[in-house]
């Protein structure tokens, strides 16, 4: 019986002693409201780029690495491709439109955040011309999000050529 309550005890301690060891990932509460001002800011900043015709401006939105997936067109591999097609929308723009972005939906979990959005094309009075949805995957990098990789959809319906 001694043997038994000496080997009880000797595991007992062994147990403590690898539970003391062992590292308990602490799961870290993400401040959603901080996060949805950060990436709302972003987006802001993106339709700021835009109507001031600045494409350096809005490219500022991705990472070096990002790759961009526009409606009607193949994928755009970094931020100098992707630069280089919002600098060619810019110049082959002559009526003037502008987006106003909004987060429908944030996810958001250790450094990267998904947001859902929607967006809208107003022209040079105001009147809506265009609306469709988006969906970005952000990365915290170097203390600050940053946007790699994103897709665009128009609700506009495809006008038919019949």
């Amino acid at each position: 019986m001694k043997n038994n309550i000496s080997l009880f005890g000797f595991l007992v301690l062994m147990a403590l002693f690898f539970s003391a060891c062992t590292t308990v990932e602490k799961e870290v509460a993400v401040d959603m409201a901080k996060v949805k001002a950060e990436i709302q800011a972003m987006e802001d900043a993106y339709a700021a780029g835009q109507q001031a015709k600045d494409a350096d401006a809005v490219a500022a939105y991705y990472s070096e690495d990002a790759i961009s997936y526009g409606q009607n067109k193949q994928p755009l591999s970094g931020r100098t491709a992707i630069r280089n097609n919002i600098a060619k929308d810019i110049a082959n723009d002559t009526t003037g439109t502008y987006n106003v972005y909004k987060i429908v939906d944030l996810f958001a979990e250790g450094n990267t955040v998904v947001e859902i959005g929607s967006w809208t094309e107003f022209n040079a009075s105001g009147t809506q011309t265009d609306n469709g949805n988006y969906m970005s995957y952000f990365e915290k990098r170097d203390g600050k999000y940053i946007c790699v990789r994103d897709m665009s959809t128009t609700a506009t319906p495809v006008k038919s050529g019949m």
